[in-house]
């Protein structure tokens, strides 16, 4: 049949080519279980055919969804948002869903409004992402859609909070420096009230201490900034000359660290290996040498947080923490321990 020139296709004009009802094209289309497979390919084939759009809106009011999620995020212009988001965004398009976004940008009253905002949108559901792996304050009074936490933890049991698994990272970079031959092994974090900084130094310590190896100095806590590691890079030096690893809560410190130990004719592996956290390329690919780091697969965690939205809107909702696992990226600052640095031995 010949279509108006200018008119978009409507589902009278898909059931008037599939030779079918306008009901049954809409129940074909809705893959409802009532049409029989030859009807529903027919109908299919017709609405391709015309490319037709369904109407999102009216299909909605059938179903009771609008077909859009609500994503709220504490720092759009961050590290962790941009990745997750790119995950979620991932996952939504396969299932011919939208994403609504908002950035509170760490703003009690900001988020309140685009909470508010979202529920009148009548999103579906919610993803939260945190700023950070740390506990955050529950939805679950506030909204009576299904929400996922994504890099941030829900104190409330009952939700579902997918985070990354800062002790599975710090593991995998004690025993990537031990398997080196690095045998006085530093670390430099951030701040101590962030749960990642405070999980990634215990796993450390723990991993070194069964080697028999404590952490050179002990874990050194400050800001996540390159000015506080270029500072205790250069403290770490002159208290223990032995030293010849250090592991960083962050890229971004381990730059720092690497500002400090190039200034100062350390060679980086040779003299002093260096390992990273969060595989933020801006830092870790394009540092001198790149770094060998701990990717927390952001983009992962917000594929994970969709799927979990998905299967919750499906009626099959899961409660907990979800750790997901990291994994070791190995670039030019690590490698075999080498006896060029005349030292007195490490001094812990």
């Amino acid at each position: 049949m010949a279509r108006q020139s200018g008119r978009s296709a409507t589902l009278s004009d898909v059931a008037r080519l599939a030779g079918v009802s306008t009901a049954t094209a809409s129940k074909a289309l809705n893959e409802r279980a009532e049409v029989a497979p030859a009807t529903r390919e027919r109908v299919l084939k017709a609405a391709e055919v015309l490319a037709f759009q369904p109407n999102v809106l009216a299909r909605g009011l059938m179903s009771g969804r609008t077909g859009t999620i609500g994503l709220l995020t504490d720092e759009l212009g961050g590290r962790f948002s941009i990745p997750i988001l790119l995950g979620v965004e991932n996952t939504v398009g396969n299932e011919m869903m939208s994403v609504l976004l908002c950035d509170a940008r760490g703003d009690a009253i900001r988020r309140r409004h685009y909470l508010r905002t979202l529920l009148a949108r009548s999103v579906d559901g919610l993803i939260v992402v945190g700023e950070s792996n740390d506990l955050r304050p529950s939805l679950v009074d506030e909204v009576a859609v299904p929400v996922v936490y994504a890099y941030g933890e829900s104190d409330n049991p009952d939700d579902l909070s997918i985070i990354s698994d800062d002790r599975h990272g710090a593991t995998l970079a004690a025993e990537h420096l031990l398997a080196q031959g690095r045998q006085a092994i530093g670390h430099i974090t951030g701040e101590p009230t962030y749960r990642a900084a405070r999980e990634r130094a215990s796993a450390l310590g723990e991993v070194l201490e069964r080697a028999g190896q404590p952490i050179v100095g002990g874990a050194m806590f400050g800001d996540w900034t390159q000015r506080w590691a270029r500072h205790a890079a250069r403290t770490l030096l002159a208290a223990h000359p032995g030293l010849d690893a250090i592991f960083c809560g962050s890229d971004q410190l381990a730059v720092g660290v690497t500002d400090t130990l190039n200034q100062m004719g350390v060679r980086i592996p040779d003299d002093v290996a260096l390992v990273g956290y969060d595989n933020w390329e801006a830092f870790s690919a394009q540092s001198n040498p790149p770094l060998t780091t701990i990717d927390t697969n952001l983009q992962d965690i917000g594929a994970a947080a969709a799927k979990h939205l998905f299967d919750a809107l499906g009626g099959e909702a899961t409660s907990g923490v979800i750790r997901h696992p990291t994994r070791l990226v190995v670039r030019e600052s690590t490698g075999p321990r080498t006896t060029g640095r005349a030292t007195s031995g490490p001094t812990v």
